[in-house]
């Protein structure tokens, strides 16, 4: 899938994390990627993360899944929305709708809600601390768009959404199957569907805050950090009164803090394990039984393809003298020579043909032999 007459570079100029734009069906031919029973039949799986909203005259109600099969035929004609998280890593199809938006790093890309709503149903005014492309997928939704909030920003009471206590729309639009909405961070929005049969693709990206990466990167920091790592102050000379903190102790106390929170390659190799942490670790992908590089090495000269597990996140960090950090779904490999190029090519395609002279690289099988073992990528058949 590619998007035909979409200007990317004046999409990141002009609009990227500044303001929302519309885009009328620029895939050419448009192609739902999921039914709405299909979408029914995830919302009652273990382990998927599904929500089903419902509207009635006095409130908007929140229930959680899975869901039993029974529960969807007694929905009743009031407006509903069934949102289910993740699901591009159940369906390739779906997952197939990020490839057109990599223009956008890897290590920002979240994941693809999809949302299916009768006739009247949404979840309400709201907004994301996110980037989100919403790619109409059947029948059809009016967008508004409303004013830019921040957390000062007065929300109604409510245990599950974020909704606006006030909502002041700016600008209206009615979507049709295939077109998209881009909606930056903070900007307030509301989707109501027009019809039965609404579904919508939300393409979110992940935008860490500034207190997710400080208390990540000092968790990471203390499990490395000894007891006996401790201030110390030989010379000491005798003070005039006792009860000061000296400028010369509030400096050496400040260097024992940051001189390990400021180090920049193991922060890197942090960053790169945390953000490619699955988002659902839960979920086992690893084969029933292990390949040797032997093995492997005979499936590649049969001419298989080597394929990434949608639920996989790849990205890599440029090092010294060629080298590369591979991270996939929290390890780290050290890549560096045909290993290096080829974990870079791993990291900008879903399907990589592994040809003989990789197949006799013994750094390289090294490398697809571990992946392959730990679920993240396989091979076509």
């Amino acid at each position: 899938m590619q998007l035909h007459n979409f200007d990317i570079d004046l999409f990141l100029r002009d609009y990227w994390q500044r303001k929302p734009l519309l885009i009328r069906n620029p895939w050419g031919s448009w192609r739902n990627p999921i039914s709405p029973d299909e979408l029914a039949g995830l919302a009652c799986e273990d382990g998927v993360e599904s929500r089903l909203i419902s509207q009635t005259n006095e409130a908007i109600e929140a229930e959680h899944g899975p869901f039993p099969e029974a529960r969807f035929g007694k929905l009743g004609k009031a407006p509903s929305t069934l949102l289910v998280q993740a699901v591009d890593i159940h369906v390739p199809e779906v997952a197939a709708l990020i490839e057109p938006f990599r223009f956008i790093p890897n290590w920002r890309i979240d994941d693809v809600m999809v949302s299916y709503a009768t006739d009247g149903g949404g979840v309400g005014a709201h907004f994301d601390h996110y980037d989100v492309f919403l790619v109409q997928g059947l029948g059809q939704r009016r967008w508004q768009i409303g004013q830019l909030c921040d957390e000062a920003t007065q929300l109604l009471p409510h245990d599950d959404l974020r909704l606006l206590a006030e909502f002041h729309p700016t600008g209206e639009w009615l979507l049709e199957p295939g077109d998209i909405l881009y909606v930056p961070p903070r900007v307030a929005h509301n989707g109501v569907a027009v019809g039965d049969e609404c579904m919508t693709y939300s393409i979110g990206f992940r935008a860490p805050s500034r207190a997710e990466l400080i208390g990540g990167w000092c968790d990471d920091r203390l499990a490395e950090l000894a007891d006996d790592d401790r201030y110390t102050d030989p010379g000491l000379a005798a003070q005039q009164n006792p009860g000061e903190i000296t400028a010369e102790a509030i400096t050496k106390l400040h260097a024992l803090v940051t001189a390990k929170l400021a180090d920049r390659e193991a922060f890197a190799r942090w960053f790169g394990t945390y953000n490619t942490t699955p988002k659902y670790p839960d979920m086992d992908w690893q084969p029933e039984a292990a390949l040797g590089v032997d093995e492997l090495r005979g499936l590649l000269g049969g001419g298989a393809p080597l394929l990434r597990n949608p639920a996989s996140r790849f990205s890599f960090i440029r090092g010294e003298a060629g080298t590369v950090l591979l991270f996939v779904d929290g390890a780290c490999f050290e890549c560096a020579g045909e290993a290096g190029a080829f974990a870079q090519q791993l990291c900008s395609r879903d399907r990589v043909e592994v040809g003989l002279e990789l197949a006799g690289s013994d750094a390289v099988m090294g490398l697809i032999a571990a992946l392959f073992n730990q679920g993240s990528v396989a091979f076509e058949d």
